[in-house]
Protein backbone atom coordinates (compact mmCIF):
# COMPACT_ATOMS: atom_id res chain seq x y z
CA UNK A 1 0.00 0.00 0.00
CA UNK A 2 1.43 3.39 -1.05
CA UNK A 3 1.84 5.97 1.67
CA UNK A 4 2.75 9.65 1.84
CA UNK A 5 5.85 10.83 3.69
CA UNK A 6 5.10 13.43 6.32
CA UNK A 7 7.86 15.91 7.11
CA UNK A 8 7.09 17.93 10.22
CA UNK A 9 9.49 20.70 9.22
CA UNK A 10 8.06 21.05 5.72
CA UNK A 11 4.35 21.25 4.94
CA UNK A 12 4.36 22.93 1.52
CA UNK A 13 2.04 20.93 -0.77
CA UNK A 14 3.67 22.13 -3.98
CA UNK A 15 5.70 18.89 -4.08
CA UNK A 16 3.77 15.72 -3.27
CA UNK A 17 5.95 12.86 -2.07
CA UNK A 18 4.60 9.36 -2.48
CA UNK A 19 6.65 6.47 -1.14
CA UNK A 20 5.33 3.57 -3.21
CA UNK A 21 7.61 1.08 -1.46
CA UNK A 22 11.20 1.08 -0.21
CA UNK A 23 12.50 1.08 -3.78
CA UNK A 24 10.44 3.63 -5.71
CA UNK A 25 9.37 7.15 -4.74
CA UNK A 26 7.14 9.39 -6.86
CA UNK A 27 7.50 13.18 -6.70
CA UNK A 28 4.62 15.19 -8.15
CA UNK A 29 4.80 18.87 -9.03
CA UNK A 30 1.58 20.16 -7.54
CA UNK A 31 1.02 23.74 -8.57
CA UNK A 32 -1.51 23.19 -11.39
CA UNK A 33 -3.08 26.65 -11.27
CA UNK A 34 0.34 28.07 -12.18
CA UNK A 35 0.96 25.22 -14.67
CA UNK A 36 3.54 23.91 -12.18
CA UNK A 37 5.90 26.86 -12.60
CA UNK A 38 8.76 26.02 -10.26
CA UNK A 39 9.02 28.34 -7.27
CA UNK A 40 12.22 28.68 -5.25
CA UNK A 41 10.66 26.62 -2.47
CA UNK A 42 9.88 23.82 -4.95
CA UNK A 43 13.42 23.88 -6.32
CA UNK A 44 14.88 23.74 -2.81
CA UNK A 45 12.59 20.90 -1.84
CA UNK A 46 13.53 18.86 -4.91
CA UNK A 47 17.22 19.34 -4.13
CA UNK A 48 16.66 18.18 -0.55
CA UNK A 49 14.73 15.10 -1.65
CA UNK A 50 17.15 14.10 -4.41
CA UNK A 51 20.07 14.26 -2.00
CA UNK A 52 18.14 12.25 0.60
CA UNK A 53 17.35 9.46 -1.85
CA UNK A 54 20.89 9.40 -3.18
CA UNK A 55 22.09 8.50 0.32
CA UNK A 56 19.37 5.89 0.81
CA UNK A 57 20.61 2.55 -0.58
CA UNK A 58 17.06 1.20 -0.72
CA UNK A 59 15.78 3.81 -3.20
CA UNK A 60 16.27 2.45 -6.72
CA UNK A 61 14.19 4.98 -8.65
CA UNK A 62 12.62 8.43 -8.40
CA UNK A 63 9.66 9.17 -10.66
CA UNK A 64 9.04 12.84 -11.41
CA UNK A 65 5.66 13.88 -12.79
CA UNK A 66 3.12 16.69 -12.45
CA UNK A 67 -0.53 17.35 -11.70
CA UNK A 68 -2.63 19.23 -14.23
CA UNK A 69 -2.23 19.83 -17.94
CA UNK A 70 1.44 20.92 -17.89
CA UNK A 71 4.64 19.31 -16.64
CA UNK A 72 6.24 22.72 -16.02
CA UNK A 73 6.64 25.82 -18.21
CA UNK A 74 9.77 26.79 -16.28
CA UNK A 75 10.76 28.73 -13.22
CA UNK A 76 8.61 31.35 -11.55
CA UNK A 77 10.08 34.20 -13.61
CA UNK A 78 7.37 36.65 -12.55
CA UNK A 79 8.56 36.29 -8.95
CA UNK A 80 12.14 37.07 -10.02
CA UNK A 81 10.90 40.10 -11.94
CA UNK A 82 9.14 41.38 -8.82
CA UNK A 83 12.40 41.00 -6.86
CA UNK A 84 14.18 43.11 -9.47
CA UNK A 85 11.51 45.81 -9.53
CA UNK A 86 11.69 45.98 -5.74
CA UNK A 87 15.48 46.30 -5.87
CA UNK A 88 16.06 42.93 -4.18
CA UNK A 89 18.89 41.72 -6.36
CA UNK A 90 20.14 39.24 -3.75
CA UNK A 91 16.81 37.34 -3.81
CA UNK A 92 16.92 37.20 -7.60
CA UNK A 93 20.47 35.78 -7.50
CA UNK A 94 19.37 33.19 -4.94
CA UNK A 95 16.50 32.03 -7.16
CA UNK A 96 18.85 31.22 -10.01
CA UNK A 97 21.56 29.75 -7.79
CA UNK A 98 18.98 27.38 -6.31
CA UNK A 99 17.72 26.37 -9.76
CA UNK A 100 21.17 25.87 -11.28
CA UNK A 101 22.42 23.83 -8.33
CA UNK A 102 19.38 21.57 -8.67
CA UNK A 103 20.14 21.03 -12.37
CA UNK A 104 23.64 19.93 -11.44
CA UNK A 105 22.29 17.49 -8.84
CA UNK A 106 19.87 16.03 -11.39
CA UNK A 107 22.66 15.61 -13.94
CA UNK A 108 25.08 13.94 -11.53
CA UNK A 109 23.01 12.00 -9.00
CA UNK A 110 23.36 8.23 -8.86
CA UNK A 111 19.68 7.40 -8.27
CA UNK A 112 17.89 6.89 -11.62
CA UNK A 113 15.12 9.34 -12.46
CA UNK A 114 12.17 8.79 -14.80
CA UNK A 115 10.37 12.01 -15.77
CA UNK A 116 6.91 11.94 -17.33
CA UNK A 117 6.88 15.00 -19.59
CA UNK A 118 3.15 15.05 -20.13
CA UNK A 119 2.35 18.59 -21.26
CA UNK A 120 4.29 21.85 -21.47
CA UNK A 121 7.99 21.30 -20.64
CA UNK A 122 10.05 24.48 -20.94
CA UNK A 123 12.94 26.33 -19.31
CA UNK A 124 13.55 25.13 -15.78
CA UNK A 125 10.92 22.42 -16.29
CA UNK A 126 13.08 21.06 -19.09
CA UNK A 127 16.25 21.36 -17.01
CA UNK A 128 14.92 19.42 -14.01
CA UNK A 129 13.98 16.53 -16.29
CA UNK A 130 16.23 16.41 -19.35
CA UNK A 131 19.39 16.17 -17.25
CA UNK A 132 17.92 13.02 -15.67
CA UNK A 133 18.31 9.39 -16.70
CA UNK A 134 15.00 8.75 -18.50
CA UNK A 135 12.66 11.26 -20.15
CA UNK A 136 9.27 10.03 -21.31
CA UNK A 137 7.41 12.14 -23.87
CA UNK A 138 3.74 11.76 -24.81
CA UNK A 139 1.36 13.11 -27.45
CA UNK A 140 0.75 16.07 -25.09
CA UNK A 141 4.40 17.09 -24.68
CA UNK A 142 5.46 20.57 -25.82
CA UNK A 143 9.15 21.43 -25.37
CA UNK A 144 10.83 24.81 -25.88
CA UNK A 145 13.59 27.06 -24.59
CA UNK A 146 12.00 30.48 -25.31
CA UNK A 147 14.09 32.69 -23.01
CA UNK A 148 15.41 35.06 -25.72
CA UNK A 149 11.83 36.28 -26.23
CA UNK A 150 11.86 37.84 -22.75
CA UNK A 151 15.43 39.13 -22.81
CA UNK A 152 16.97 36.06 -21.20
CA UNK A 153 18.93 33.19 -22.72
CA UNK A 154 18.65 29.37 -22.75
CA UNK A 155 19.98 28.36 -19.32
CA UNK A 156 19.50 25.69 -16.58
CA UNK A 157 22.29 23.69 -18.22
CA UNK A 158 20.74 23.85 -21.69
CA UNK A 159 24.02 25.04 -23.18
CA UNK A 160 25.10 21.46 -22.42
CA UNK A 161 22.17 19.54 -23.93
CA UNK A 162 21.31 21.94 -26.78
CA UNK A 163 24.90 21.92 -27.96
CA UNK A 164 24.82 18.12 -28.18
CA UNK A 165 21.80 17.83 -30.45
CA UNK A 166 22.31 16.69 -34.06
CA UNK A 167 23.91 19.23 -36.36
CA UNK A 168 22.98 22.80 -35.48
CA UNK A 169 19.53 22.01 -34.17
CA UNK A 170 20.50 23.39 -30.76
CA UNK A 171 21.21 26.80 -32.25
CA UNK A 172 17.86 26.66 -34.03
CA UNK A 173 15.97 25.92 -30.80
CA UNK A 174 17.91 28.43 -28.70
CA UNK A 175 17.62 31.33 -31.14
CA UNK A 176 14.02 30.86 -32.30
CA UNK A 177 12.42 29.38 -29.16
CA UNK A 178 10.72 26.88 -31.50
CA UNK A 179 8.42 24.29 -29.97
CA UNK A 180 8.86 20.54 -30.33
CA UNK A 181 6.31 17.80 -29.80
CA UNK A 182 6.90 14.39 -28.22
CA UNK A 183 7.92 12.52 -31.40
CA UNK A 184 10.42 15.27 -32.25
CA UNK A 185 11.92 15.13 -28.76
CA UNK A 186 12.37 11.38 -29.16
CA UNK A 187 13.97 11.72 -32.61
CA UNK A 188 16.45 14.29 -31.28
CA UNK A 189 17.32 12.36 -28.10
CA UNK A 190 15.81 14.94 -25.74
CA UNK A 191 13.34 12.20 -24.76
CA UNK A 192 14.47 8.63 -24.24
CA UNK A 193 11.00 7.06 -24.67
CA UNK A 194 7.56 7.86 -26.04
CA UNK A 195 4.19 6.42 -25.24
CA UNK A 196 0.58 7.66 -25.10
CA UNK A 197 -0.39 9.52 -21.96
CA UNK A 198 -3.07 6.89 -21.35
CA UNK A 199 -0.27 4.44 -20.52
CA UNK A 200 1.46 6.56 -17.88
CA UNK A 201 -0.34 5.02 -14.93
CA UNK A 202 0.37 1.48 -16.18
CA UNK A 203 4.06 2.26 -16.70
CA UNK A 204 4.37 3.76 -13.23
CA UNK A 205 2.68 0.70 -11.75
CA UNK A 206 5.03 -1.64 -13.65
CA UNK A 207 8.09 0.27 -12.44
CA UNK A 208 6.89 0.20 -8.83
CA UNK A 209 5.93 -3.47 -8.92
CA UNK A 210 9.10 -4.72 -10.65
CA UNK A 211 11.65 -2.69 -8.74
CA UNK A 212 9.88 -3.30 -5.45
CA UNK A 213 10.24 -7.06 -5.95
CA UNK A 214 13.95 -6.96 -6.78
CA UNK A 215 16.58 -8.02 -4.25
CA UNK A 216 19.52 -5.73 -3.55
CA UNK A 217 21.02 -4.87 -6.91
CA UNK A 218 23.70 -2.56 -8.25
CA UNK A 219 22.79 0.82 -9.72
CA UNK A 220 23.73 -0.44 -13.19
CA UNK A 221 21.33 -3.37 -12.78
CA UNK A 222 18.58 -1.00 -11.61
CA UNK A 223 19.19 1.15 -14.67
CA UNK A 224 18.90 -1.90 -16.94
CA UNK A 225 15.63 -3.04 -15.34
CA UNK A 226 14.12 0.44 -15.64
CA UNK A 227 15.20 0.71 -19.26
CA UNK A 228 13.71 -2.69 -20.08
CA UNK A 229 10.34 -1.77 -18.56
CA UNK A 230 10.18 1.53 -20.43
CA UNK A 231 11.27 -0.18 -23.66
CA UNK A 232 8.42 -2.65 -23.32
CA UNK A 233 5.85 0.16 -23.32
CA UNK A 234 7.60 2.57 -25.67
CA UNK A 235 6.40 3.34 -29.18
CA UNK A 236 8.12 4.80 -32.24
CA UNK A 237 5.76 7.59 -33.30
CA UNK A 238 5.77 9.05 -36.79
CA UNK A 239 7.00 12.59 -37.20
CA UNK A 240 4.56 15.11 -38.64
CA UNK A 241 5.11 15.99 -42.29
CA UNK A 242 5.90 19.60 -41.39
CA UNK A 243 8.30 18.73 -38.54
CA UNK A 244 11.43 20.87 -38.30
CA UNK A 245 13.33 17.57 -38.00
CA UNK A 246 12.71 17.08 -41.73
CA UNK A 247 14.40 20.43 -42.38
CA UNK A 248 17.74 19.47 -40.88
CA UNK A 249 19.58 20.36 -44.10
CA UNK A 250 18.26 23.95 -44.06
CA UNK A 251 18.82 24.24 -40.31
CA UNK A 252 22.43 23.11 -40.66
CA UNK A 253 22.99 25.42 -43.63
CA UNK A 254 21.56 28.51 -41.92
CA UNK A 255 22.33 28.01 -38.23
CA UNK A 256 25.95 26.96 -38.83
CA UNK A 257 26.76 30.54 -39.84
CA UNK A 258 29.25 32.38 -37.63
CA UNK A 259 27.07 35.24 -36.39
CA UNK A 260 23.43 35.89 -35.62
CA UNK A 261 23.33 38.42 -38.45
CA UNK A 262 24.59 35.80 -40.91
CA UNK A 263 22.11 33.21 -39.61
CA UNK A 264 19.21 35.62 -40.07
CA UNK A 265 20.44 36.66 -43.52
CA UNK A 266 20.78 33.01 -44.56
CA UNK A 267 17.19 32.30 -43.45
CA UNK A 268 15.93 35.32 -45.37
CA UNK A 269 17.76 34.18 -48.52
CA UNK A 270 16.13 30.76 -48.19
CA UNK A 271 12.76 32.45 -47.83
CA UNK A 272 13.37 34.62 -50.91
CA UNK A 273 13.96 31.55 -53.10
CA UNK A 274 10.53 30.07 -52.37
CA UNK A 275 8.10 30.25 -55.26
CA UNK A 276 4.88 29.18 -53.54
CA UNK A 277 3.23 29.32 -50.13
CA UNK A 278 3.75 26.04 -48.28
CA UNK A 279 4.55 24.56 -44.87
CA UNK A 280 8.21 25.33 -45.58
CA UNK A 281 7.26 28.94 -46.31
CA UNK A 282 5.41 29.19 -42.98
CA UNK A 283 8.26 27.54 -41.03
CA UNK A 284 10.90 29.90 -42.44
CA UNK A 285 8.70 32.93 -41.85
CA UNK A 286 8.06 31.89 -38.24
CA UNK A 287 11.77 31.29 -37.58
CA UNK A 288 12.73 34.68 -39.01
CA UNK A 289 10.00 36.55 -37.15
CA UNK A 290 10.81 34.86 -33.84
CA UNK A 291 14.42 36.00 -34.09
CA UNK A 292 13.43 39.52 -35.09
CA UNK A 293 11.09 39.76 -32.10
CA UNK A 294 13.70 38.52 -29.61
CA UNK A 295 16.23 40.64 -27.75
CA UNK A 296 19.23 41.18 -30.08
CA UNK A 297 21.61 40.96 -27.13
CA UNK A 298 19.98 37.73 -25.92
CA UNK A 299 20.40 36.15 -29.35
CA UNK A 300 24.12 36.91 -29.42
CA UNK A 301 24.63 35.62 -25.88
CA UNK A 302 22.69 32.43 -26.71
CA UNK A 303 24.69 31.70 -29.86
CA UNK A 304 28.04 32.10 -28.13
CA UNK A 305 26.88 30.06 -25.13
CA UNK A 306 25.70 27.10 -27.23
CA UNK A 307 28.83 27.18 -29.40
CA UNK A 308 31.13 27.21 -26.37
CA UNK A 309 29.06 24.50 -24.69
CA UNK A 310 29.69 22.26 -27.67
CA UNK A 311 33.42 22.84 -27.81
CA UNK A 312 34.62 23.04 -24.26
CA UNK A 313 32.45 22.16 -21.32
CA UNK A 314 30.88 19.45 -19.24
CA UNK A 315 27.53 20.09 -17.60
CA UNK A 316 29.04 21.64 -14.46
CA UNK A 317 31.12 24.12 -16.41
CA UNK A 318 28.10 25.01 -18.54
CA UNK A 319 25.99 25.70 -15.46
CA UNK A 320 28.69 27.82 -13.78
CA UNK A 321 29.07 29.88 -16.94
CA UNK A 322 25.32 30.34 -17.26
CA UNK A 323 25.19 31.57 -13.68
CA UNK A 324 27.82 34.21 -14.44
CA UNK A 325 25.76 35.40 -17.38
CA UNK A 326 22.46 35.54 -15.50
CA UNK A 327 24.08 37.57 -12.70
CA UNK A 328 25.29 40.12 -15.26
CA UNK A 329 21.83 40.07 -16.89
CA UNK A 330 20.08 40.70 -13.58
CA UNK A 331 22.37 43.60 -12.74
CA UNK A 332 21.41 45.31 -16.00
CA UNK A 333 24.86 46.84 -16.39
CA UNK A 334 24.81 47.03 -20.19
CA UNK A 335 21.19 46.33 -20.96
CA UNK A 336 17.97 45.97 -18.99
CA UNK A 337 16.36 43.72 -21.60
CA UNK A 338 15.45 41.04 -19.08
CA UNK A 339 13.43 43.46 -16.96
CA UNK A 340 11.86 44.92 -20.09
CA UNK A 341 10.97 41.48 -21.42
CA UNK A 342 9.41 40.46 -18.11
CA UNK A 343 7.42 43.69 -18.12
CA UNK A 344 6.13 43.28 -21.66
CA UNK A 345 5.45 39.53 -21.64
CA UNK A 346 4.68 38.63 -18.02
CA UNK A 347 3.61 41.75 -16.10
CA UNK A 348 1.98 44.42 -18.32
CA UNK A 349 1.49 41.79 -21.06
CA UNK A 350 1.49 44.32 -23.90
CA UNK A 351 3.86 41.97 -25.78
CA UNK A 352 5.78 44.94 -27.14
CA UNK A 353 9.21 45.01 -25.48
CA UNK A 354 11.54 47.89 -26.31
CA UNK A 355 14.96 46.26 -26.55
CA UNK A 356 18.16 48.25 -25.95
CA UNK A 357 20.31 47.80 -27.97
CA UNK A 358 17.46 47.65 -30.48
CA UNK A 359 19.29 46.07 -33.45
CA UNK A 360 21.78 43.26 -33.88
CA UNK A 361 24.42 45.53 -35.42
CA UNK A 362 24.43 47.65 -32.25
CA UNK A 363 25.43 44.66 -30.07
CA UNK A 364 29.23 44.49 -30.08
CA UNK A 365 31.48 41.55 -29.25
CA UNK A 366 32.73 43.54 -26.26
CA UNK A 367 29.19 43.80 -24.90
CA UNK A 368 28.63 40.08 -25.26
CA UNK A 369 32.04 39.32 -23.75
CA UNK A 370 31.12 41.26 -20.62
CA UNK A 371 28.34 38.76 -19.84
CA UNK A 372 30.83 35.90 -19.95
CA UNK A 373 33.30 37.56 -17.57
CA UNK A 374 33.97 36.01 -14.17
CA UNK A 375 32.22 37.27 -11.09
CA UNK A 376 34.03 38.13 -7.87
CA UNK A 377 35.24 34.93 -6.20
CA UNK A 378 32.65 35.16 -3.45
CA UNK A 379 29.87 35.51 -6.06
CA UNK A 380 30.79 32.57 -8.27
CA UNK A 381 28.41 29.61 -8.15
CA UNK A 382 29.85 26.89 -5.93
CA UNK A 383 28.49 23.55 -7.07
CA UNK A 384 28.37 20.73 -4.51
CA UNK A 385 31.16 18.17 -4.48
CA UNK A 386 30.03 14.88 -5.98
CA UNK A 387 31.39 11.40 -5.29
CA UNK A 388 30.52 7.86 -6.38
CA UNK A 389 29.16 9.15 -9.67
CA UNK A 390 27.48 6.85 -12.16
CA UNK A 391 29.04 6.27 -15.57
CA UNK A 392 26.32 8.45 -17.11
CA UNK A 393 27.10 11.30 -14.74
CA UNK A 394 30.85 10.98 -15.31
CA UNK A 395 30.32 11.27 -19.07
CA UNK A 396 28.58 14.61 -18.48
CA UNK A 397 31.60 15.92 -16.62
Amino acid sequence: MASFISDHHYSDPEILVRKNNRSVTTLTLNRPRKLNALSVSMLSRLSELFLRYEHDPHVKLVILKANGKAFSPGGDVASVAHHLYNGNLRAAFKSFATAYTLMYLVATKTTPQVSFLNGMTMGTGAGVSIHGSFRVATEKTVFAMPEAAIGGFPDVGSSYFLSRLPGFFGEYLGLTGARLDGPEMLALGLATHFFPSSKLASVEEALVRTLGALPNTSSSDDHAFISAILDAYSEQPALKVNSAYHRMDVIDKCFSQSTVEEILSSLEKEFATLTNISDHHEWLSSSIQSMKNASPLSLKIALRLIREGRRLQGVGECIVREYRIICHVLRGEISKDFMEGCRAILLDKDKNPKWKPSRLELVTDQMVGHYFSRLHDDEELKLPQRSKLSATAISKL
